[in-house]
């Protein structure tokens, strides 16, 4: 077992190729057997090993700096530096990281989760090392989905120009090229890539033939002989039929493509590029899934494991419950409602499948718009469609419309433009960890004028909150749910507008001359708020609860009165409390010169919380029933 042998890459440089071969498989094969049993992000990984390798084995990491992309194409990566013994905790609580994570390792030498910032990070250390005198390689490697975004084009672009200073020219970009973000890769950039992949593959072969070169040799003499006018046509001519050409405008030097699978031919290019100064750009091609059939043949549902599956079928266990996810909820109302109404738009940032816009685009096929890796370009061209008339819902994370905010704020709630916002995995998510947990967006939404903001409390409120976002005309609006299965209650039949800052009391007395303890919940926290409400009855505690179901405008005609009587009130909300719910509840206590109120907030603290399961995390932070029972019998004493 060579794997067995590898604490740190450097022994990679002791094995010839055939025993980084068997390497490989090992590596296929132990990656196989932990995300089996621990899920995570597959598909990407399986078609990175060949390149890990090739790359720990050829520079010398971590002195030379590899910057991967995203993160989710690295666990080969994190198997050849000194976490193979750990990778069974991979996205568990207190185990290691889906993604990069500088506190991880030092060869993580750029935290990522989101995509597109390989580039520019990578173009940021050889600037850095140029300043400081130092001698090492530098490395961004990103996915061809990846090299959709904004950020990675700004990057490219700098690196050209910068690269024509000579202190800061020595960088290489490696393109690993799978056709693939998480769906399939969209774009003129994407179709681009895609088409000149297949006619590469062959004009590599052919610019690498004796017989091609002898050619082209013969070809040269003659140009020599024929006028200007043809020669500069010819050379028009070349330079269109040469892969990479977009790339060379742009500063350039392009090798490839190759095939990033293919050991025998990687680590001798890797080898001769790091010979070279930059910028250069390695465009490689790879397959998802490679060495495990199902994954090869279903890269798009392979790209993540959500649940253990048979290794055999690769098929997951039967999900016995019949309580459908909060994106089914949304994908489902906004289908059923686009029916009826020719103005409705999906939009999204190359997550149609898991924003569940896949189900919408089957539909409606000309309705829906998949912008690629680029949140910002989403949001602006959603503002752009609402100008004309038309309701583009905009589907995206929680965590990815924080690159879209300057979006947000400038191009869409200044001109009160009617742009629907539906943030799917709002509030922690779980073993994606401080990257992806979407609990910062009630703080930085509620800051922006003109913008209403909802949270349903479960599914059934959610089809609601579909139905009331539509109908509102006067300006913007979201609304945010969290990652999977709802609570199972029972579906109203048709979606209703429920009215615009309006929330609801589901537990208590509406004076609240009986109750002892006024808890004020928003979104996924409702629920734990009342079975707390439960518990605490048994002790003799009468605890009202209301569901504020927005954030901005807050119903202050239903919680003020109560609160100034009660004077005992706890806010819960599955986000940070830094500008959250309970901070809007603060101020408006503070707006109506409301004292004495005694006011205790649950939520997301002040600081970065890492993967594991999202119960223990609500627990860690204090915002699951437990800790609101034990906030009201302090409260109490």
């Amino acid at each position: 077992m060579f794997l067995e042998k590898i604490d740190t890459p450097v022994v990679l440089k002791t094995f010839d190729i055939a025993e980084l071969k068997t390497l490989a498989e090992e590596m296929r094969a132990y990656l196989l057997a932990v995300l089996s049993e621990h899920p995570g992000h597959f598909a990407p990984n399986f078609g990175t090993v060949e390149l890990a390798i090739a790359l720990h084995t050829v520079f010398d990491t971590p002195r030379d700096k590899v910057v991967w992309d995203i993160g989710h194409q690295a666990y080969p990566h994190k198997l050849l530096t000194g976490r193979r013994a750990a990778f069974p905790t991979l996205r568990q609580l207190d185990g290691i990281s889906g993604f990069l994570s500088r506190n991880e390792s030092e060869y993580d030498v750029f935290g990522a989760g989101h995509s597109s910032t390989s580039i520019a990070a990578a173009l940021g250390i050889a600037a850095a090392r140029d300043l400081t005198n130092a001698d090492y390689k530098v490395v961004a490697v990103i996915g061809d989905g990846g090299m959709t975004g904004g950020m990675a084009l700004e990057g490219l672009n700098a690196a050209g120009s910068l690269g024509t200073q000579k202190s800061q020219k020595d960088l290489l970009v490696i393109l690993n090229d799978n056709q693939m973000s998480i769906s399939s890769t969209v774009g003129a950039l994407g179709h681009h890539l895609k088409a000149y992949l297949e006619t590469s593959k062959h004009f590599h072969t052919l610019t690498s033939s004796p017989n091609y070169n002898f050619l082209r040799s013969g070809v040269k003499e003659l140009m020599n002989h024929i006028s200007p006018e043809a020669k500069a046509l010819a050379s028009k001519v070349e330079a269109a039929l040469k892969p990479g050409t977009l790339f060379e405008e742009l500063g350039f030097r392009y090798f490839g493509p190759i095939d990033g699978n293919d050991l025998d031919a990687l680590i001798p290019v890797l080898t001769g590029i790091r010979a070279l100064s930059g910028p250069i750009l390695l465009h490689l091609w790879t397959e998802k899934g490679r060495g495990y059939p199902p994954a090869e043949e279903d890269p798009v549902g392979f790209y993540s494991v959500s649940a253990p599956f048979n290794l055999k079928t690769g098929k997951t266990t039967p999900q016995k419950s019949r309580t459908p996810t909060y994106t089914q909820v949304f994908s489902q109302t906004l289908t059923q409602l686009a029916r009826r109404d020719a103005r409705i738009v999906g939009v999204t940032a190359a997550m149609p499948g898991g924003t569940g816009l896949d189900t919408f685009a089957q539909t409606f096929p000309n309705r829906c718009f998949d912008l690629g890796l680029a949140e910002q370009c989403a949001v602006t061209f959603a503002a752009g469609l609402a100008t004309q008339g038309l309701r583009p819902v905009v589907a995206i994370y929680s965590t990815f419309l924080q690159r879209g905010y300057d979006q947000v704020l400038h191009d869409v709630c200044i001109q009160n433009l009617p742009v629907i916002f539906a943030l799917d995995r709002a509030g922690l998510v779980g073993a994606d960890g401080p990257t992806h947990h979407g609990v910062f967006d009630l703080a930085y939404l509620r800051s922006i004028p003109n913008i209403v903001v909802m949270a349903p409390k479960d599914e059934n409120e959610l089809q609601h909150a579909v139905k009331t976002a539509l109908e509102y005309q006067d300006g913007p609006i979201a609304f945010r749910y969290p990652r999977g299965t709802g609570i199972g209650v029972k579906m109203a039949e048709k979606p209703k507008a429920l009215p615009i800052g309006k929330a609801e009391l589901v537990r208590g007395t509406e004076d609240g001359t009986a109750d002892d303890i006024l808890i004020l919940a928003i979104g996924n926290r409702v629920h734990p708020a009342l079975t707390a409400a439960k518990s605490l009855e048994e002790t003799g505690i009468s605890a009202a609860v209301i569901n504020a179901r927005f954030v901005k405008p807050l119903d202050t005609g239903l919680i003020l009165p109560l609160a100034q009587r009660i004077r005992k009130v706890i806010t819960v909300e599955d986000g940070v409390l830094i500008g959250g719910f309970g901070s809007a509840v603060l101020e408006a206590l503070s707006a109506a010169s409301i004292t004495g109120v005694q006011v205790k907030r649950l939520g997301i603290p002040d600081a970065f919380i890492e993967h594991g399961d999202t119960a223990q995390l609500h627990a860690l932070c204090c915002s699951d029933e437990n800790a609101i029972v034990r906030a009201a019998e302090t409260m109490m004493q």
